[in-house]
């Protein structure tokens, strides 16, 4: 998706998020914050475009919605 392509999107993420990161996100077939919680951070970042910045935002987006990321794989964070 090119950046005419999401200029006409409204996009369902935080205001602040680069456009480089919304085409990564859309680009992966992710369009809201509730489709994050299938994904983990580590998996985000390594989409091209992604970086830190934009993770933090939707970190804190999902969090004011009760919302999280899965855990890393190897983070010991596992179900019970």
């Amino acid at each position: 998706m090119n950046a005419a392509q999401t200029a006409g999107i409204r996009p369902n993420f935080p205001a602040g998020i680069a456009q480089p990161a919304l085409r990564a996100l859309y680009g992966a077939g992710l369009e809201s914050l509730e489709q994050l919680t299938g994904v983990s951070e580590s998996e985000l970042l390594k989409l091209h475009g992604m970086g830190p910045a934009a993770v933090k935002k939707l970190r804190e987006a999902m969090l004011d919605r009760g919302l999280k990321f899965q855990p890393d794989e190897g983070s010991g964070a596992r179900g019970k």
